[in-house]
């Protein structure tokens, strides 16, 4: 039996402007390196573990320089498990539009940001979980505003609604 004794939460925020999402071209990160990630994003500080909307929040502030203010709809729209590494990795995928349907030529510390159509982002190379949800926000996630649990099994990430019950 394999003994799991960290755990890795880590937010995710993909933000949507008509058909685009921007996306980060990730660069030198020592954990998600050269991959498409959502637009911003990192690990949980520790008086955020029970609150993911803060973490991705403060994400989002540190690494485009703006706030809750230029951004709508947000939503966690999915939640990740995977076992990798000697850790269950726990990411936290929100969803977010831009007022106006305007494209912001945003800029990052973290990478190279970049709008990408829809259509493109099942060629993009992501980090393993994200492959998945994208995939799957692509053909049912994007027409309901379910939030949708994943957890991976090492070869794939199989996902369920969770309705609140």
């Amino acid at each position: 039996m394999q003994n799991i004794a960290k755990l890795r939460n880590m937010t995710s925020l993909y933000l949507l402007c008509d058909n685009k999402v921007l996306l980060l071209y990730r660069q030198g990160s020592r954990v998600v390196n050269n991959l498409w990630v959502g637009a911003a994003g990192g690990h949980f500080e520790e008086n955020e573990l029970n609150d993911a909307k803060s973490c991705v929040l403060r994400e989002l502030e540190e690494e485009l320089s703006i706030t809750e203010d230029f951004i709508c709809d947000l939503e966690l729209r999915y939640i990740t498990i995977r076992n990798t590494k000697g850790e269950l990795r726990l990411n936290y995928y929100f969803f977010a539009a831009l007022p106006g349907g305007t494209e912001m030529n945003l800029q990052s510390n973290e990478g190279i940001l970049k709008w990408v159509s829809l259509d493109e982002c099942n060629h993009l190379e992501m980090p393993f979980s994200a492959q998945f949800m994208i995939a799957h926000y692509l053909e049912i996630g994007r027409y309901d505003h379910m939030l949708y649990g994943g957890i991976s099994d090492g070869q794939k990430v199989v996902f369920t609604k969770l309705s609140e019950n």
